[in-house]
């Protein structure tokens, strides 16, 4: 019997996914290899004695986003020149410490917020977006308020957009860090499937480091999602500034 074009063609697109994907697993471990060499390099040079960095994200697979661990008696400075050390190899993406003291910051002003700060926190005031219990798979609900939450977004594209992870006290801080850190850019590849661009979102993860004012570190309502809306330019001082009524 004749094989349908329209099968065929179904036929063929899962063999080169299936494809793609396994080059994938294999190569990724080459990759990681790769970053950890010349992240070893970068610490020793940047004087981290004790310093390793993790490319293993929660789930154990190979991520180009390291945890640093170790260096707890170098001072903050050096665990800065550290951080941006790493940071700096490339390929490595977002760079944390294990106890999320200290992260690799970029050399970028600060920006003013916009208007949709305002719109998501109003539709984050009585609502969450929530994850299974230690995990980063979304429930059914936060895929919903994600669809709101992008239109909320659509009218400051061109911005950037920081979404960053919470974790509530249990468990400890190195895995609290790394769940945080994964459901964020769970969040973010949500937000891309829903038409915002990637070059605007920023995920990254603190942890159980800044609980909710007035709740108790342990409580669950820490577990969450927050975002910041903020310029692609810095505001500039006008060159004559104009004095004030007397």
């Amino acid at each position: 019997m004749p094989i349908r074009p329209s099968f065929a063609i179904l036929a063929g697109a899962v063999v080169c996914v299936a494809s793609a994907y396994a080059l994938a697993e294999r190569a990724a471990p080459g990759f990681v290899e790769r970053l950890e060499t010349q992240s070893e390099a970068a610490i020793a040079d940047a004087g981290g004695e004790g310093v390793s960095a993790r490319f293993v994200n929660i789930n154990g697979s190979p991520t180009r986003h390291p945890v640093l661990e170790g260096g707890g008696a170098l001072n903050e400075a050096t665990r800065a020149r550290v951080a941006r050390a790493v940071y700096d190899v490339p390929g490595v993406g977002g760079v944390v410490w294990s106890d999320g003291t200290l992260r690799a910051e970029s050399d970028e002003p600060t920006y003013q917020p916009l208007h949709c700060q305002e719109d998501v926190e109003g539709l984050l005031r009585t609502r969450s977006i929530r994850f299974e219990e230690a995990s980063s798979a979304l429930l059914p609900a936060s895929r919903i308020l994600l669809d709101e939450v992008a239109e909320a977004l659509r009218p400051c594209l061109g911005s950037i957009i920081a979404i960053t992870g919470h974790t509530d006290k249990a468990g400890t801080e190195p895995g609290n860090l790394a769940l945080s850190m994964e459901r964020a850019r769970v969040v973010r590849e949500a937000l891309v499937r829903r038409g915002i661009p990637r070059d605007g979102l920023r995920a990254s993860g603190v942890g159980s480091s800044r609980p909710v004012e007035g709740l108790a570190p342990s409580d669950p309502a820490n577990r969450r999602i927050e975002f910041s809306v903020i310029r692609t330019e810095p505001l500039r001082p006008t060159p004559v500034d104009t004095p004030g009524a007397r």
